[in-house]
């Protein structure tokens, strides 16, 4: 990967990828956040140092 790659490169890479991605609806984002919850293995939040 090209570690030389402005802020504006990088920010239009991701939107491009984004428009890639299908549409997620509001019920699958719910299942995907139930599932997460469900298999994560540390209760609690990292924090920052």
């Amino acid at each position: 990967m090209n570690c030389k790659i402005s802020f504006e490169e990088r920010a239009k890479i991701g939107m491009e990828m984004l428009a890639k991605q299908k549409p997620v609806t509001l019920e699958e984002a719910r299942a995907q956040v139930k599932w997460l919850s469900e298999v994560s293995t540390s209760k609690e939040k990292k924090q920052r140092k």
